[in-house]
């Protein structure tokens, strides 16, 4: 079975937050040791950077089913025909920048709010086979691979409940999970098909549903409190728009995938 990296750094960070959560430590001078009772609410900001890519489901007779040139716009000299051989998608960083908001629930719990700016690209990949018979040429199938780039401008509001170990000393490890929406503000912009008039360019829909789930670490210095957190954060919806070719109509579904590190300033 397959077990990708976020993965094992969940299981990583689980067991040390288990590990330490089962240990004495040695007492220390606390930093800010009324942090969690001297209010309800409090406040800080997200600095990040994510990587961004997709999961695709190619329909299911992909290998074998054939487009006719009306459904390839951009490849020249224009084939009679097409296969796709292979969709891929290639991860690219990107960055994101938040205010928090977070209210107490409790010794153990806390809702958080987190809406943020986040830039990143996500690029699909398509391996084609091209058939063009023309008298005298000498082999009519040819090889290519196109690739799409969609340039990503998320507005996000995510709600996210945390789960706080006990305090020890000036650390606390925390694991959290949640919802987020995310309108996108660049994946159909207007611009983007006025530069490339002879490129066809592949658009994903606006509007997105993600779950979420990470693990995270606050250190608690003099004056604030400093936070590591590791979250994914997977799309639930399809978010292809469909425009009749061969680079939307040879996938089934696109779900959106982010893994994303920040550091939180309270």
């Amino acid at each position: 079975m397959k077990i990708d990296r976020f993965t094992i750094a969940i299981i990583l960070f689980s067991t040390l937050f288990l590990s330490i959560s089962g240990k004495s430590q040695r007492m220390r001078v606390l930093n800010m040791p009324n942090y969690d009772q001297e209010s309800m609410f409090h406040f800080g900001f997200v600095l990040g950077v994510n990587q961004s890519l997709v999961t695709i489901k190619p329909i299911s007779d992909l290998n074998t089913h054939v487009f006719d040139s009306i459904y390839i716009p951009d490849i020249l000299p224009l084939p009679d025909s097409a296969r796709v051989l292979a969709i891929t998608s290639t991860p690219i960083p990107g960055f994101v920048i938040s205010i928090v908001a977070n209210m107490q629930m409790g010794r153990h719990f806390e809702l958080q709010f987190v809406p943020s700016l986040s830039f990143g690209d996500r690029t699909i990949n398509y391996d084609l086979e091209t058939y063009r018979y023309r008298p005298g040429e000498l082999d009519p199938v040819k090889r290519v691979t196109i690739t799409k780039k969609i340039p990503s401008t998320y507005i996000n509001f995510p709600l996210e409940i945390k789960y706080k170990a006990l305090r020890y000393n000036n650390f606390r490890p925390y694991l959290l999970a949640g919802a987020q929406y995310s309108l996108d503000l660049a994946s159909q912009a207007k611009k983007r098909e006025q530069k490339n008039r002879n490129e066809k360019i592949v658009k994903f829909n606006q509007n997105d549903i993600y779950a979420e789930a990470g693990v995270g670490f606050d250190f608690f210095n003099e004056w604030f409190k400093f936070g590591v957190e590791l979250k994914m954060m997977y799309g639930l919806t399809d978010v292809l728009k469909r425009e009749n070719n061969i680079y939307t109509e040879s996938i089934d579904r696109v779900n959106s995938k982010i893994f994303q590190v920040s550091f939180t300033f309270e």
